[in-house]
């Protein structure tokens, strides 16, 4: 039998359905796994350490494209028929995500554990997956987890994700309500978006804004930021209308009118 060879989107792919699988219906909203603890065998682990930065952007970013999918707002024939659509939403700020070497998982296989936020719910005892439909078998701890009353096993060496900085703050309206973005990246997409054209920051509106509408790129020398019209419709930096494919300096507090549809309101953290 040949081993399976594990690649950065398989295990996304494993991450998108076990958070899939993981949803907690409310009344008005469903509630999404956003703590995962990813089991890889010890050798899987070793392999794919010096990438595990890498898979973790694209996994967040994976994450929350699935997320803007399911909040999609239904157009034509299947919005009349679709009444109440619920909010799938995350409990945590950010998805926080961690990689453990475990001898229980084999080789080739991807067991991840996942909870609705980062303190477990007393009568939810989580989602856990694997990738060869096995029954889940991993054991070692969360490093967050502590355990006083029994002995302490030598500690797996844990690659986890400190918490991103938030460079600035983007509030808005759009069709799933009054909305704020946290951007901790140095340069963001923005647009509807699509299947095939993923957005970081993805609107809820009509085709004025068009799939990618700016982007938003901050100097990480300088801390300066700018914007870079991309659409159809135009978009106004401060009631001014940008030079499309001209990339013009942003300042703190500046409003971008997309199209004649969305303000969003810019704001740099301090």
């Amino acid at each position: 039998m040949v081993e399976q060879k594990l690649s950065g989107d398989v295990i996304i792919g494993q991450l998108l359905r076990n958070m899939d699988l993981g949803k907690f219906e409310m009344t008005y909203s469903v509630l999404l796994p956003c703590v995962f603890t990813i089991y890889l065998n010890p050798r899987d682990h070793a392999t794919l350490c010096g990438v595990f930065d890498l898979i973790l952007d694209d996994a967040r970013k994976a994450l929350r494209a699935r997320v803007a999918q399911m909040n999609a707002k239904p157009s034509g024939f299947l919005a009349r028929r679709t009444k109440n659509t619920k909010e799938h939403k995350i409990s945590c700020r950010d998805w926080d995500i961690e990689f453990l070497p475990d001898g229980e998982v084999p080789p080739g296989d991807v067991e991840i554990h996942s909870e609705l936020s980062e303190t477990v719910q007393p009568g939810y005892r989580g989602m856990k997956t694997t990738l060869m439909e096995r029954e889940p078998t991993a054991s070692v701890p969360r490093a967050t987890s502590t355990n006083d009353t029994n002995p302490k096993a030598p500690e797996p060496t844990v690659l986890k994700r400190q918490p991103d900085v938030v460079h600035a703050e983007l509030h808005y309206q759009d069709e799933s309500g009054q909305q704020v973005y946290l951007m901790t990246q140095n340069k963001i997409r923005v647009g509807r978006g699509g299947d095939d054209m993923p957005m970081d920051l993805a609107l809820y509106t009509n085709d004025e804004v068009s799939r990618e509408h700016l982007n938003l790129r901050r100097d990480p020398a300088t801390g300066d930021y700018f914007v870079t019209d991309l659409s159809t419709n135009g978009t106004w930096l401060n009631g001014k209308r940008l030079v499309k494919a001209s990339e013009q300096p942003l300042p703190d507090g500046a409003e971008l009118n997309l199209g004649e549809v969305l303000a969003v309101h810019f704001q740099v953290k301090k």
